[in-house]
């Protein structure tokens, strides 16, 4: 077996004797660990029948290609790679977006390193790599999102819940990409702050405190730029002294014109106080707003407009709310599934028109815009799109959620949270066991060669190059 493993700076690789294939039981059972650095080619200094090991893995890897050549999975992550080139040639590029476009390029790839899983009962072999984690990679959110679903399991509550939607108006769009963490966070804050003050004005009877889920969205149907908060709120507030729980009225939280009245006049006051300060950076499309006439030219039309505040329909208990948070927590601006086709240059994509009863439609645009529309909605480093407020605030959430079910009757006890493995939540999810041979059906795939990211693995036998991962693989 050739095992390859990373730790902190150093790498050690074995060869050990492991039924890989019959050819492999051939190979001989002693171990020769080579301490080397990261930044360096991996030389193995094994001279008991390298040339046969060398052939062997050749001839596999050569073999595994073909079986395990990339499928056209992901065409999101397609488009954006094929087109990128032509994308960064017409448009700026943060840095942000670099990353995003450079992981999405290498996602799933021997570039991010990976394993060959083995049959332990016949000769079948499959490449798996790497994902790269990165938050708007369509292809690497849907574990993230089970994961924390499970999590908040822990944390509900026998009661009703309302959804309500906080949207800014669109003349604040160009402002905003200038000032993406300073203006989002403001909108977090005022949100936040509005609801509290509504639960503690005794006028709506609550007399509490809420708690509160926000989710940032920064997209509409057609990906155009749409900042707006999914807001989660359980039906009712707790007591400032924590010994009363007082639920909300059945059909509705609190009045949706007062809310947006009182939202629009904090959030402009933020604006307003943030432009005094020198805190704004205006460029592009903003810089029309960076003089005060400009910018009072601005406050005046926010002051005009009506802004929305959305509030649904209650929902009806635990089970709904997990539903709807699934849907609403790891996403990016569009799925996979809404991709219809890709063709001279053209993306055509789903879409549900709002103005039209929301019936689906198909949307045709220019690939490079399609790739700069998606590039829209990449976030600033370490923003935190998803925040709890209130009882649900992560410092006191367990104990508040213990307080509360006690006032209403529910069980105290915190359901155990079992931590998955992969497998296991594949199971429940799909219902396919990924560790099950797909060729004979009865034996267990398990994990015959690692190899890290970024490597490339050399025999010096002869200056025999056994593989580089990024070449070999044509990648």
């Amino acid at each position: 077996m050739l095992l390859i493993n990373e730790r902190k700076k150093k790498m050690t690789v074995e060869i050990t004797k492991t039924p890989l294939s019959k050819e492999m039981n051939q190979i001989p059972s002693q171990t020769i660990p080579v301490p080397m650095s990261v930044s360096q080619n991996v030389y193995l200094n094994n001279t008991i029948r390298d040339m046969e090991i060398s052939q062997w893995f050749d001839e596999r890897i050569d073999e595994l290609n073909e079986e395990n050549s990339p499928k056209t999975s992901k065409p999101i992550s397609d488009i954006v790679k094929k087109y990128t080139g032509s994308y960064i040639g017409k448009y700026p590029v943060s840095q942000e977006q670099k990353k995003l476009l450079r992981d999405m390029a290498i996602c799933r790839t021997a570039a991010l390193g990976g394993h060959v899983d083995q049959c332990d009962c016949c000769d079948y072999l499959k490449v798996v790599y790497n994902s790269c984690r990165n938050r708007g990679c369509p292809t690497c959110q849907g574990l993230d999102r089970e994961r924390w679903i499970e999590a908040r399991k822990a944390e509900i509550l026998e009661c009703g819940y309302f959804h309500a939607v906080f949207t800014l108006p669109h003349h604040l769009n160009p402002l905003i990409f200038c000032n993406q963490k300073l203006l989002l966070d403001l909108l977090f804050k005022t949100v936040s702050g509005v609801l509290q003050d509504f639960a503690g004005d005794p006028q709506w009877r609550l007399n509490g405190k809420l708690g509160i889920i926000m989710v940032l969205h920064t997209w509409n149907q057609k990906l155009l730029d749409h900042f707006h908060l999914h807001c989660l709120i359980p039906a009712g507030a707790l007591s400032f002294d924590e010994k009363k729980w007082t639920p909300c009225r059945k059909k509705f939280l609190f009045r949706t014109e007062s809310i947006a009245k009182a939202f629009r006049k904090r959030y402009i006051n933020g604006i307003e106080s943030l432009f005094k300060n020198g805190e704004l950076v205006f460029a592009g499309k903003s810089k029309e707003y960076a003089t005060q006439e400009g910018f009072q030219s601005l406050m005046k039309k926010l002051w005009s407009n009506k802004w929305v505040v959305y509030a649904k329909k209650p929902f009806a208990g635990p089970e709904q709310v997990l539903s709807y948070l699934g849907r609403y927590t790891h996403r990016i601006a569009i799925s996979n599934s809404r991709i219809v086709s890709e063709t001279d240059g053209k993306v055509t994509f789903k879409y549900k028109d709002r103005k039209d009863e929301n019936k689906e439609k198909e949307l045709e645009i220019d690939a490079v815009e399609f790739v700069r529309r998606y590039l829209l909605h990449v976030l600033p480093k370490r923003f935190v799109k998803i925040r709890y407020f209130g009882f649900l605030f992560h410092r006191t959430k367990k104990e508040k959620i213990e307080i509360i079910r006690k006032l209403i009757g529910q069980d105290t006890q915190t359901p155990e949270t079992k931590k998955e493995t992969i497998r296991e939540m594949m199971l429940r999810l799909t219902g396919e066991d990924i560790t099950l041979c797909p060729k004979c059906k009865r034996g267990r795939l398990k994990t015959a060669l690692e190899f890290p990211r970024f490597s490339s693995i050399r025999y010096n036998h002869e200056r025999y190059e056994l593989m580089n991962l990024l070449d070999e693989l044509d990648l």
